[in-house]
């Protein structure tokens, strides 16, 4: 918890996706990098307008995805160009944080060190899973041995855990709460609940479950919406993305004005004020 205090300092902080068009080599690539960044950057903008607490930086728009270990280097070093000109422009007034899909947590780990980001989104942290592209394997040891090697401790794993859009039958045994107690035990520096896919939100009982159960940092990575605020701001980060586009659809452009109303009531709220 001192990690993500260090970065997070307000009771409840707000993160903002940055949802990455699509990039080289996808199938809805259009062919202009140049677009693909500059969008970000409006995205960025619009956050960094309204007073945002973090930003997270993904490549959403790359469906359908695909396992780490079958994208080439194309994906890694276009998230590079992308995350450092959104540092040009942040000037490190915010944390940001990146998720590269699907489980490209080593490639994220990378991107953070070369960009001088603070965290990454990690799948697969504990405990294997099918997703809908495929199988996952649990990958903490190795993700964490990596980060050593390249010198890498400074940025911060917030793991997703019984993650969205995944089966997990193979581990129907093994309960939330020991899911937790497994990322904790293997150095997780935050754990990011959601619920069952893009947009859906977290359920409350499990928030309060994990409330109970770890130490670690509870972040909501699916779901939050201006209606349902008050249901999750005893979490300590909200990861919002599909609430800001136009229509509340993922796909669509950030809607200044949606992120705006959002702020507005986390501000009436309360919730931009310090941690004691």
């Amino acid at each position: 918890m001192l990690n993500f205090r260090k970065l997070f300092t307000k009771k409840c902080s707000i993160i903002g996706m940055v949802h990455v068009k699509p990039l080289p080599g996808t199938p809805l690539f259009g062919g202009n990098i140049e677009q693909i960044v500059t969008e970000a950057l409006r995205e960025t903008e619009i956050y960094l307008k309204n007073d945002l607490d973090a930003l997270l930086i993904e490549n959403m728009h790359d469906v359908p995805y695909i396992q780490s270990q079958k994208f080439g280097p194309e994906i890694t070093a276009t998230m590079t160009r992308i995350c450092t000109e959104i540092q040009k422009i942040t000037q490190k007034s915010v944390p940001c944080g990146i998720q590269v899909l699907s489980c490209g947590n080593k490639e994220a780990l990378a991107i953070a060190k070369a960009c001088a980001l603070d965290f990454i989104r990690a799948e697969g942290f504990v405990f294997s899973h099918i997703g809908d592209e495929g199988f996952t394997d649990a990958n903490a040891g190795e993700l964490l041995r990596y980060r050593k090697y390249i010198d890498a401790n400074d940025v911060l794993i917030f793991a997703d855990i019984k993650k969205k859009h995944s089966s997990h039958a193979i581990t129907s045994d093994v309960s939330l709460s020991e899911t937790a107690k497994a990322a904790e035990y293997f150095l997780a520096d935050g754990l990011v609940l959601t619920g069952t896919s893009t947009g859906v939100p977290a359920h409350l009982h499990e928030l309060n479950q994990l409330k109970e159960t770890t130490n670690l940092p509870i972040f909501i990575g699916s779901g939050v919406t201006k209606e349902n605020l008050e249901d999750y701001i005893k979490a300590d980060a909200l990861i919002v993305g599909s609430h800001f586009k136009k229509g509340g659809l993922w796909s669509n452009e950030v809607d200044e004005n949606r992120v705006r109303e959002f702020m507005d009531k986390i501000r009436y709220l309360g919730l931009k004020t310090m941690v004691n």
